[in-house]
């Protein structure tokens, strides 16, 4: 069970978790037509966000809520066909497992892991290893091919499926049949044989994120998760788009958002957590103590609001110190060598320049490939960066990036509620319609929750 700190999160008005029960939405609009597209076998490629991971897990009910299964079923209404994905069984719904908000204290919300009606195969965790197994999905008909953790620089990599600790992806092992010999099959190659087998007609693409954002949710501290270059990136992505227009489909990509925009970043920070320590008369010389961080060169320093703290960073800060007797007591608390926040919990200001510099460059890939190919564009970093800003109203409901409280992202701070997939499945149908001169309909986000109260 996790219970957030009060250096960390600040203290939620009771009345923005309020639910939004009541409330309507007008989208009346003209009559459905497919345009210049035919919707009849879709296939969705991609990672998390495409598999409908929700709150640091993927369960059936997240996966029912996924972008690809809204947009399906608003396809229907312009002669899409049935959509089929990688379903858990009713009695292992509760899937790989997810994070649940158990309670909130003086506006302090606690977090807890459901470990109930799981998909992980009895004894798979194995030892050392922070995976597991999880059981097979036994379909032939699969058209979600969201692989969580899956980046672009990985579809061409054998063996990601394998069960074996190097570079093993469970969810991706959990899609191939089991009479694969070892799994050794790449995503790409997997792709290849779902074109070739189902023959779509439409196609949405979403990879990309990962290739940033597994190296800053390490706080850019581990060697193994690095920022791909743009030259694998262009290389891989090409392969995976010539395997999807193969037969002359048409369909959507959509770029990367920029990690300064999602909650696991921008929930925390240094300023709120410095004024907290010096207001604290419980902590010993707390008037002039400060922050601090080591940041990924190794230098201990004060933390500025130019450093984004994981959210995630609430589990250690103000935790026992490391060495003795430092004033005041905490880590982060003390510019003692041995007793700052640790890189892994920060993507300080030397290291978000990169990241972002990285992402407007592979987006740039994405958008020359949407417009040399004729696809359609939903441009995520542009959209995300929009409602960071602003926030975003529909129907006089408002929605923000803020954790919890603005409905759009779940409990793990970077992967959308039912009510943000929504609203990404409606910008991926206005950008679908603009480029094929379609009419579909959009989706009722407010028929989707934000977060689950308890």
């Amino acid at each position: 069970m996790t219970t957030f700190s009060s250096f960390a999160v600040k203290a939620l008005p009771a009345l923005a978790l309020l639910g939004l029960a009541g409330c309507q939405a007008n989208i009346d609009g003209p009559s459905p037509s497919a345009g210049a597209a035919t919707f009849t076998t879709y296939l969705a490629v991609g990672n998390s966000l495409t598999a409908g991971y929700q709150s640091g897990g993927v369960s059936r009910a997240g996966q029912l809520q996924s972008y690809p299964n809204l947009l399906a079923k608003q396809f229907a209404q312009v002669g899409g066909g049935a959509f089929s994905q990688p379903l858990f069984d009713p009695a292992y719904a509760h899937g790989s497992g997810y994070l649940r908000l158990t309670a909130i204290t003086n506006g302090v919300p606690t977090l807890a892991a459901v470990t109930d009606s799981l998909a992980v195969l009895p004894g798979s965790l194995r030892s050392g290893a922070d995976y597991v197994l999880l059981r097979k999905y036994t379909g032939t008909d699969n058209q979600n091919l969201g692989v969580p953790g899956i980046k672009v620089a990985d579809v061409t990599t054998n063996g990601y499926g394998y069960n074996n600790p190097l570079g093993f992806n469970p969810y991706f092992e959990r899609l191939l049949p089991s009479t694969q010999p070892g799994g050794l099959i790449s995503y790409l190659q997997y792709v290849q044989e779902r074109v070739a087998t189902l023959k779509p007609t439409f196609f949405t693409n979403w990879l990309g994120n990962n290739d940033v954002l597994s190296y800053s949710t390490a706080g850019g501290a581990d060697p193994t998760r690095l920022l791909t270059p743009v030259a694998d990136f262009t290389t891989k992505y090409k392969q995976v788009l010539d395997a999807l227009t193969a037969g002359g489909a048409k369909g959507l990509v959509a770029t990367i958002p920029n990690v300064t925009n999602v909650p696991l970043f921008t929930t925390v920070k240094a300023s709120a957590i410095k004024a907290l320590i010096r207001s604290n008369p419980a902590l010993p010389n707390a008037a002039v103590a400060s922050f601090y961080i080591r940041t990924g060169t190794g230098t201990v320093r004060e933390a500025t609001d130019g450093d984004y703290v994981l959210l995630t960073a609430q589990a250690v800060i103000g935790t026992g110190a490391t060495q003795a007797n430092p004033l005041p007591i905490g880590v982060g608390y003390s510019p003692a060598l041995a007793n700052p926040l640790p890189s892994a919990y920060v993507l300080d200001s030397d290291e978000v320049a990169p990241v972002l510099t990285r992402t407007n460059e592979l987006n740039s890939v994405i958008r020359a490939e949407a417009t040399a190919r004729g696809l359609a564009l939903f441009d995520a970093n542009a959209y995300f960066q929009g409602v960071a800003t602003a926030g975003y109203t529909y129907n006089a409901v408002s929605n923000s990036t803020s954790f919890i409280t603005g409905n759009l992202f779940s409990l793990d701070g970077v992967h959308p509620t039912p009510r943000g997939y929504a609203l990404v499945a409606n910008e991926m149908i206005k950008a679908i319609n603009a480029q094929y001169g379609s009419s579909i309909q959009q989706v009722n986000p407010i028929n989707y929750r934000g977060t689950l109260l308890p």
